[in-house]
């Protein structure tokens, strides 16, 4: 599993790359690289899924420069970039402090 610091290392230098899904959210969503690579300055996990469809993966929260909060989905898989799974700003009807999920 890769560890969250090597995660954060990537995110934040630009070593990642987009499943089909993601950069369609990405486009949709209008985040941008640059906003991925300063929310992975600052990322903490908030949820583990180690028997996800694909392969294990992570929700992890960060923060852009101008305080938009960006949940992203990474792949945990050892490998040369991140791979980003989907992302999304946190609808604070469905969390708490971008962190819980509301029941």
């Amino acid at each position: 599993m890769k560890p969250l610091s090597e995660i954060q290392r990537q995110l934040k230098t630009g070593y990642f790359e987009f499943t089909r899904h993601a950069l369609k959210r990405a486009v949709e969503r209008n985040i941008s690289d640059q906003e991925i690579r300063e929310a992975g300055e600052n990322i903490i996990v908030i949820e583990n899924y180690p028997e996800d469809k694909y392969s294990p993966s992570s929700l992890l929260l960060g923060f852009t420069k101008g305080s938009r909060a960006l949940h992203i989905q990474v792949s945990t898989i050892e490998s040369e970039l991140t791979k980003i799974i989907t992302l999304y700003e946190p609808d604070k009807n469905e969390w708490i402090d971008h962190k819980i999920r509301r029941k």
